[in-house]
């Protein structure tokens, strides 16, 4: 059944209508490019940086123990859905080329100013 329906077909009424803090953001897809932020305030009047295009990535090696920065040449493959891939949207889990070689981004750019990967070590 639809949304909202009860199985005869009837609506549901609700109690309350949801508080701003309830409703859900915009979605934001971080995309390859020149980089690009926005503050935004937050509850308590905090400010939370989100990022809305990168160009670089700060890369972990653990064969190093150290991090580099480097730049994004192409987003290679998304597992959490193909698509993004060919528009060069950097979401976790993402399988980016730079500069130094493969490496699979940690977080989650459209949430925090910047991009972490791990580089990818075969």
């Amino acid at each position: 059944m639809a949304q909202g329906r009860k199985i005869s077909g009837g609506k549901y009424k609700f109690f309350k209508k949801k508080k701003k803090y309830e409703l859900p953001g915009i979605e934001r897809k971080v995309k390859l490019g020149k980089t690009k932020q926005k503050i935004l305030r937050g509850m308590g009047g905090n400010k939370k940086t989100v990022q809305l295009s990168s160009e670089f990535v700060n890369i972990y090696n653990p064969e190093t123990k150290k991090s580099k920065k480097a730049k994004i040449k192409n987003v290679l493959e998304t597992p959490s859905n193909r698509f993004l891939a060919r528009q060069n949207i950097l979401v976790k889990s993402a399988i980016i080329e730079t500069e130094l070689g493969k490496a699979k981004i940690t977080n989650r750019p459209s949430q925090e100013g910047n991009v972490q990967a791990v580089l990818l070590v075969k």
